[in-house]
């Protein structure tokens, strides 16, 4: 018997929308998830392709958008491209914590002001610790003497001093984090894949499932391909969220 999962379990679904097929084909996947989903993630390929024309068109069906543009600049730079994702009315956007204290100040300032002043709502400001396609062996070849989740750790709690809502980050390095920076900051996991295989890890090399993400401490998980790629992808994205649903109970257990 499938368990009936909350609106809250639903709601810390993201669906990577990080593809190039056309703009129309690409809003049919908002149409058909809408039910599904909590959020739509536009990443560099799906923003270079279509522009802001891509969330404001996802915004009129109703959905919420996490703008994944890893910005990493000088701090003036990102502190204006902060100022336009809130005036696109982006749920959720990113930048990299190895821009520095500066950096990430100046931008949430930016967008605390932003807001303000457009009268819109505050998005949440999360910064990029390790990517999930990279493991120790590639930090120490960039010349890193921290392990992935020690770097992880320490970049999450440098954020957190800015003013950071919260890290994208491995659902392999939630703990540290959460232990380095305790609740109510954020963490968003990419690298999630459903147990019992179906799509390969691919180039994301520390990988989790939903239930044990949600479970260790995530607050939203990023999913792309064993939605895309599944053979009915509805049913995909409601496995998932039943997945999510496990891991808050067992959180509570």
């Amino acid at each position: 018997m499938r368990m009936t999962p909350s609106r809250d379990a639903r709601s810390r679904l993201i669906f990577a929308l990080d593809m190039g097929d056309g703009i129309d084909e690409t809003l049919q996947w908002v149409e058909r998830l809408r039910d599904h989903i909590g959020v739509y993630k536009i990443g560099k390929e799906a923003f270079t392709h279509f522009g802001p024309e891509i969330v404001r068109r996802i915004q009129g069906l109703g959905g919420r958008v996490f703008l994944d543009l890893k910005f990493h600049d000088i701090p003036n730079t990102v502190a204006k491209a902060a100022e336009g994702a809130v005036r696109l009315g982006v749920a959720m956007f990113n930048l990299h914590a190895l821009g520095g204290r500066e950096m990430m100040e100046k931008t949430v300032q930016a967008a605390q002001k932003t807001a303000r002043e457009a009268g819109a709502p505050m998005p949440l400001v999360l910064a990029v610790t390790v990517l999930t396609s990279l493991n120790d062996r590639d930090l120490s070849e960039l010349g890193f003497q921290q392990t992935t989740q020690g770097l992880a750790a320490h970049l999450a709690a440098a954020a957190h001093r800015a003013g950071m809502g919260g890290v994208v980050a491995s659902p392999q390095d939630i703990l540290p984090i959460r232990k380095a920076c305790g609740p109510g900051f954020a963490i968003v996991t990419p690298g999630i894949r459903l147990g019992g295989g179906g799509v390969e890890k691919d180039d994301q090399k520390r990988i989790d499932t939903p239930r044990d993400a949600i479970r260790n401490g995530a607050d939203y998980i990023v999913v792309g391909r064993p939605i895309r790629l599944a053979k009915d992808p509805v049913e995909a994205a409601d496995r998932i969220v039943e997945e999510i649903a496990l891991g808050l109970a067992d959180r509570e257990s």
